[in-house]
């Protein structure tokens, strides 16, 4: 069963129902995730899956497809950094469950038993930013001006000269 993405939901219930929500969140309507990129335009395309695997492990499946509008650190152009997550998520209710997950879930916890999927899915995208963003292909050169070569000919000016020419007036 898909439907729309509700605001809170009941983690026990949705497990037990064994629900899915899948749809299309506009980046813009994630406020923390806004602060790292160029503008706010675009969407990321979730798909939500909540169930118990055969050890009797809660979980949320998400899978999330996203172009996040970037600007690159090398050439400081804007470009879309594409982001795609397949995560499970233990679900767990106190810390000290975390160490009972089995290999390959992420712990994501649920203190009070109701989440905010939304959220959820800001926070993996927040996760999936690299630290420093480049764009696929920006070139690797760079110059000081030290590389270009002086004629062995010319003196190199001393920036002290000026003040040598302000002494003799």
């Amino acid at each position: 069963m898909s439907s729309a993405l509700p605001d809170r939901v009941d983690v026990a219930r949705q497990v037990q129902a064994r629900r899915t929500f899948d749809g299309v969140l506009p980046l813009a309507s994630m406020h923390r995730l806004r602060g790292s990129l160029v503008s706010d335009e675009g969407e990321a395309h979730y798909a939500v899956e909540f169930g118990k695997d055969g050890l009797g492990v809660s979980y949320l499946a998400l899978r999330v497809e996203a172009g996040l509008p970037l600007l690159c650190q090398r050439t400081l152009e804007p470009f879309v950094y594409r982001v795609s997550i397949d995560q499970r998520l233990g679900l767990i209710a106190d810390e000290s469950e975390e160490a009972s997950l089995p290999p390959g879930y992420e712990p994501l916890l649920v203190p009070e038993g109701e989440l905010v999927i939304a959220d959820v899915i800001e926070d993996e995208l927040i996760l999936a930013l690299p630290v420093v963003p480049l764009k696929p292909g920006a070139p690797l050169e760079w110059s000081d001006r030290s590389d270009d070569e002086v004629p062995s000919d010319t003196k190199p000016t001393s920036p002290f000269a000026v003040l040598g020419t302000l002494k003799k007036h």
